[in-house]
């Protein structure tokens, strides 16, 4: 069996809501339409043909249900035929054809009818895939109210935005793209993006996305991403990339179909032959042939691995958790070992600083220290270097310009401001041979469960800063799960400093820590447990984590606080900022993988008793078709079954 997944739909379309939308976009379908246009038919047909009409009533309306369900799977058929491919829908389609032609009309109707039955509950089920994520399209608006430079207002599409327009957005308003707040305070519903059950208060400086809601008080925002690459225009374009790919399973399915189709038919003209030439009749030769093509048809096989998998991903994309493909469904569910990072992971991701420490000789107080590490991490998208900013902004600091930033990940950062070269970054790294005041500062924060960031100037360590960062609330509940999943604990990964990572990883659980690592250091780690057999899931959310994302057998981004690079790098992001959806899509991966065996099962089961039943007895076409069929319709609903909220609420241990 056959479909195009995720077909595209027209925006008119796509804004239908609730159940009317969903029939409307069933009846739309067009293997549902010509599916009903065959059934009507045969319905029709049936009774006159049981009732001994003459054939010229009933014979039209069978021709017409053949016709109408048998059309367009016999022409892609045909189609994939001269590419020197042999699909099993046109193998269907002949052998309904076969028995039309040997007088078992009413059969082979019957075979095109629940085949086109079973290939409109294919589309239909692919559709509802789509159409769980994408239903966030009709969050994003369709205009917005844009502030030109010379003054005064216009309404334009807000597809037409650019980065640099600068909008309005009034009570009551979506955000029209995602920006950075410039003027006005409000508190904004971000639970359709972010999944967080209270409005966000919103002020100056602070990011929004297209398609949340502003619920009070006025905001002036800057558009900083184009409307096509918004978060939600980039939630549904991985998606959509993670429904166009195949698992393995569906890989290895599909290229031994091909070896199999070619076998069955060479079987079929056997089955045909023998008996033929045996002296057995030419109409019961060619029915029991028909009647073996039918049976012996792997639609069901082929239609084991895909609803499932799609199912998953359209389910862990409604609760927060975007599968890029799948690829990595399927394999998200084989993990058995998990790397978790601190900041940003582990913790909020939102660090304050605790502590400002001027060094004695440096000739800095607190709010000169303040003012120069700021100003360095000014450009800095560190969760360490946002809590420095934060803290300026407290506070009312004019920062000073800064020249020749740079970003070493796991390092720090550099940047020359009024004059001076000021460097901020890890202790470790940063110490020369004659830093004692330095080192015991250093040491009465990080005694405090802090983390300690130096600031150098101009080489001489002038001042400590303290930042700490909370667990987050279901971090404990996360890791216990993830435990029982795996049968082992998650090692903590953190380029933070032994004394602040083991007071963290005390609170969530977790045992082993491997603290004071550069990117290449978890690389590493996580190499060592693979060559160990181990199958790796890697959390994390900054560029210092994107290079273990990549060597992870799996890896999974935190959304919220993530940096670009490594949600581009990872196989998953978590988009709500949930650490409890982990557990509970690695959860549904193993659901739907124990779905594919056994949808594989049921199949196999299906097609060895029918067929033995066919050789070895008289297997009536009748009953086969709707063996067959029924098989092929069973293995689809049962991978349909990862769409209901249940199965993530199992998954997730609440249900």
């Amino acid at each position: 069996m056959t479909s195009t997944l995720l077909p595209s739909a027209p925006p008119e379309a796509r804004a239908q809501r609730g159940a009317a939308g969903r029939r409307t976009r069933v009846l739309a379908l067009a293997e549902a339409r010509w599916a009903l246009a065959a059934l009507v038919l045969f319905l029709v047909a049936l009774p006159l043909d049981l009732l001994g009409a003459p054939a010229w009533a009933w014979g039209p309306l069978f021709a017409l249900a053949y016709a109408a369900g048998g059309w367009e799977p016999g022409w892609e058929g045909l189609r994939a035929l001269r590419e020197r491919t042999l699909d099993v829908d046109l193998l269907m389609v002949v052998a309904a054809l076969g028995a039309a032609a040997i007088g078992q009309v009413l059969d082979g109707a019957l075979l095109i009818v629940i085949f086109a039955t079973s290939g409109a509950l294919e589309a239909v089920a692919t559709a509802r895939t789509a159409d769980s994520v994408r239903g966030l399209l009709d969050l994003a608006p369709v205009t917005a109210t844009r502030l030109p430079a010379d003054g005064g207002e216009e309404s334009v599409p807000a597809a037409s935005l650019a980065v640099g327009d600068v909008i309005l957005v009034r009570p009551g308003e979506r955000v029209g793209a995602d920006g950075q707040v410039l003027d006005g305070a409000g508190d904004v519903d971000q639970a359709g993006i972010t999944g967080e059950p209270l409005p966000a208060a919103k002020r100056p400086g602070d990011e929004v996305f297209a398609g949340t809601v502003n619920g009070t008080g006025a905001l002036t925002v800057q558009v900083t991403r184009d409307p096509a690459d918004s978060v939600i225009a980039r939630i549904v374009r991985m998606v959509e990339e993670a429904s166009g790919t195949k698992a393995p399973t569906q890989l290895f399915i599909e290229k031994v179909e091909q070896r199999y189709s070619i076998g069955m038919v060479i079987a079929t003209l056997a089955v045909f032959a023998v008996p033929l030439a045996l002296g057995a009749a030419l109409q019961a030769s060619l029915l029991r042939a028909m009647t073996f093509m039918i049976v012996a048809s792997p639609c069901a096989v082929v239609l084991s691995t895909m609803p499932p998998l799609l199912s998953a991903i359209a389910n862990a994309g409604r609760h927060g958790v975007l599968v890029k493909s799948a690829v990595v469904m399927e394999r998200l569910g084989q993990i058995d070992a998990v790397a978790l990072d601190k900041t940003g992971t582990l913790t909020e991701g939102t660090p304050r600083v605790t502590d400002i420490r001027p060094l004695a000789g440096s000739g800095l107080d607190a709010t000169a220290l303040l003012t120069l590490a700021a100003a360095a991490e000014h450009a800095s998208e560190h969760p360490l270097g946002r809590a420095v900013l934060a803290a300026a902004r407290e506070r009312g600091l004019t920062l000073p310009p800064a020249d020749a930033f740079t970003s070493s990940p796991g390092h720090g950062v550099t940047a020359t401001v009024d004059g001076r070269v000021v460097r901020l970054g890890s202790p470790e790294r940063l110490f020369g041979a004659d830093d004692e005041q330095a080192r015991a500062v250093v040491r009465h924060v990080e005694d405090c469960g802090r983390t300690a960031v130096l600031l150098l100037c101009d080489g001489t360590p002038a001042g400590v800063l303290g930042v700490a960062d909370r667990s987050r609330h279901d971090a404990a509940a996360t890791v216990a799960a993830l435990t029982a999943l795996t049968g082992r604990p998650p090692v903590l990964l953190t380029g933070d400093n032994e004394r602040a990572a083991r007071h963290l990883a005390a609170e969530a659980g977790i045992t082993e820590v491997r603290a004071g690592l550069l990117p290449q250091d978890k690389v590493a780690a996580v190499r060592q447990w693979t060559e160990q057999g181990r199958r790796v899931l890697v959390v994390g959310d900054g560029v210092n984590d994107a290079p273990a994302l990549a060597a992870a057998h799996t890896g999974i981004a935190m959304g919220k606080a993530g940096s670009d690079l490594a949600l581009e790098t990872a196989d998953a992001v978590v988009v709500r900022d949930e650490l409890a959806a982990i557990p509970a899509a690695v959860g549904l991966s193993r659901a739907a993988r124990r779905l594919v065996v056994q949808n594989l099962v049921v199949a196999g089961l299906f097609i060895t008793a029918l067929v033995a039943w066919d050789l070895i007895g008289t297997l009536p076409l009748p009953l086969g078709v709707a063996g067959h069929e029924g098989s092929t319709v069973l293995v689809g609903l049962n991978g349909l079954r990862l769409l209901r909220d249940s199965a993530w609420k199992r998954a997730s241990g609440a249900g």
